[in-house]
């Protein structure tokens, strides 16, 4: 400190910057230079070919096929994770009677918890061999259920009528749990007075629900939409052991589709570039239009 703050603040500063550009802003900047080349990944000729490998995305069925698998995990994952995850949190937090203490939540809330956040202690590869062993036509705990019962007994994870809804499920299943927790965080923070005065006034809990917990919960849930739509526009590890994006392409996705052309049979890694891209762009529009589209004052409360 004796030589200035400012060399101190440099010093500790400059190091971690330059790490992050190394290893982050560069392979970015690479993959923008890479994605006008016809690059195969193997060799050290890269001809610049412009914007080909980006004229011939709009003509690519399978890319299209997988962006449109993306759109629908984009709409559903993010809505169907948020609307459980709001809801689980909010019978733990006020579900239960209100007796002497006030609102409380249902009874074994911290068992609720422990249960619901477990998919968040497996790694997403654990998840998907535990789950295509559950889909697994004939020695799977889903069709054995099924079978029990005398009810048809269907490929799941290799009939295109399910496949890619079966990855959804288990997308679905794997965040759900975490935003349980985060919701009921946020929820410990509103004043309990809140919704005893609001009980009092004869709300039910789904318009207490409604008209209280969103409002006041409405940044962490823009938030978590963010981020769910990141990870719908990936799933690539899920869709990779599940179905690796069959059968007949029905579950593929674009970072199967990106990671194929470029490690597969193709070696194109030009073309590949060229999708992450493109990705790259998407994304970063989804997370600008969700942050401006769901803008609202913020509520306070003491």
């Amino acid at each position: 400190m004796r030589q200035g703050r400012y060399p101190l603040i440099l010093t500790f500063l400059l190091p971690p910057l330059a790490l992050y550009g190394i290893f982050v802003i560069s392979p970015y900047l690479q993959a923008f230079q890479i994605s006008t080349t016809d690059w195969l990944g193997y060799s050290a000729q890269a001809d610049p070919v412009g914007l080909a490998n980006f004229r011939a995305l709009l003509d690519d069925g399978y890319v299209w096929n997988a962006l449109k698998n993306n759109a629908i995990l984009l709409v559903v994952v993010p809505v169907v994770t948020i609307t459980l995850g709001l809801f689980f949190a909010s019978m733990l937090a006020m579900g239960g009677r209100k007796g002497r203490a006030g609102v409380t939540g249902v009874r074994g809330t911290s068992v609720y918890r422990l249960v619901y956040f477990f998919p968040q202690v497996l790694s997403v590869v654990i998840i998907a061999l535990l789950w295509k062993q559950v889909f697994s036509p004939t020695s799977g705990l889903l069709n054995g259920a099924l079978r029990t019962f005398g009810l048809a007994t269907p490929a799941w994870l290799g009939d295109p009528r399910f496949a890619f809804w079966c990855v959804l499920a288990v997308m679905v299943w794997s965040n759900v749990g975490f935003y349980v927790v985060l919701f009921g965080a946020a929820m410990q923070a509103i004043p309990r007075d809140i919704y005893e005065a609001v009980l009092l006034d004869g709300a039910s809990r789904a318009v207490m629900l409604w008209k209280i917990t969103i409002p006041l919960l409405w940044d962490t849930i823009q938030v978590a939409w963010i981020y769910l739509a990141i990870a719908a526009l990936d799933g690539f590890i899920l869709v990779q052991l599940m179905t690796n994006g069959g059968p007949n392409s029905s579950s593929d996705v674009i970072g199967l589709r990106m990671y194929d052309t470029s490690f597969g049979t193709e070696n194109k890694f030009g073309y590949a570039s060229a999708i992450g891209v493109a990705m790259f762009f998407l994304t970063l529009s989804v997370a600008v239009l969700a942050l401006r589209t769901a803008r609202r004052d913020r509520i306070e409360y003491s």
